[in-house]
């Protein structure tokens, strides 16, 4: 497809896949009407000077019914904003989303879109002590600005894990966070939700019933669904095992990697890496994919129900329909 890192996928409500990546100091989205059978020209998202780039660092991006929105954190801490009309198909630089100056150096953040134009960010802030915290941030008018930020959680025990990308979900009425913490040594992932008016998240709970003992940071975050139950599906590593889980119920171990996620549809798809082989495996009925060699893989359902799936090898971004 393209030269470049960190691909990301967002398919709007007509079925536009858009996949948004980095090179350097520019962003790029590359968009598909048919698909994902070809593309069109790449659009030049817009440039942050010195952006943070690699190991899940980098732009991320959400559809609405009417705006495609990407972040991208450059390595001082402050995190830009873009916005795609899908109507002009113009892409312009909005507001920042952090609202204290280089408080997002760490460059791991996530952002998510509901049906009403709305849309929600999380990342790693060092704000006030310097330690890491979750930090949560919405914007409900597209992008042109965002709420003042809260500070969803801090660790009693210093900060969160430092470099695993937290992440995000939001229906029309709550949102969710999944993060990796640091309580007593060990690194788990828990999760915070809250009423998306009031932007109150209560304590975090721990998902899984395993723990992992880590005097280190796995550099490795996960991925976080809802359905249309209001079921809860989450994905995660632990010790080189992949994890599927709902809280409050067992994890199920579902393969050896790490760089997992998962995708919403009738059938979520979970995608992860071992080495550098790349698997796909629907939840439900198990069925599972081997599309080829590479990292940071993510996929999601067309509106053909056929599955999309992009990845980086090598500098180059690949993609395949399956």
């Amino acid at each position: 497809m393209a030269t470049g890192q960190q691909p990301q996928i967002t398919i709007d409500y007509s079925g536009i896949i858009r996949v948004i990546y980095g090179q350097d100091d520019y962003i790029f989205c590359a968009s598909s009407t048919d698909n994902g059978k070809s593309f069109l020209e790449i659009q030049v998202v817009g440039k942050v000077k010195d952006m943070h780039l690699g190991m899940t660092r980098g732009p991320q991006a959400a559809s609405s019914k009417d705006y495609t929105l990407v972040s991208a954190i450059d390595k001082g801490g402050t995190i830009h904003s873009f916005q795609l009309d899908h109507v002009s198909n113009k892409w312009k630089r909005t507001s920042t989303i952090n609202d204290i100056a280089n408080s997002a150096p760490e460059g791991l953040m996530d952002i998510a879109a509901d049906s009403n134009n709305n849309f929600y960010a999380v990342w790693l802030d060092i704000r006030d002590n310097n330690r890491n915290k979750i930090c949560y941030s919405a914007t409900f008018n597209h992008g042109k600005s965002w709420s003042n930020n809260i500070i969803a959680y801090k660790s009693p025990d210093k900060h969160v894990c430092e470099c695993c990308q937290p992440n995000i979900y939001a229906t029309q009425t709550k949102v969710y966070i999944m993060f990796r913490n640091w309580l007593g040594g060990s690194r788990d992932l828990y999760l915070l939700d809250s009423n998306i008016k009031e932007a109150a998240f209560g304590y975090p709970q721990k998902l899984g019933n395993g723990t992992w003992k880590l005097n280190g940071c796995p550099m490795d975050g996960g991925g976080i669904i809802v359905d249309n139950k209001a079921n809860i599906h989450t994905v995660w590593q632990r010790d080189g095992q992949i994890f599927y889980s709902q809280p409050g119920k067992d994890e199920k171990q579902i393969g050896l990697g790490r760089g997992c996620n998962i995708s919403e549809g009738q059938n979520p798809i979970i995608t992860w890496q071992y080495g550098d082989e790349l698997i796909i495996k629907e939840l439900y009925n198990e069925k599972e994919y081997r599309v080829g060699k590479g990292g940071f893989i993510k996929a999601n359902y067309t509106k053909s129900n056929k599955i999309f799936c992009v990845w980086e090898n090598n500098g180059q971004i690949e993609f395949q329909t399956l």
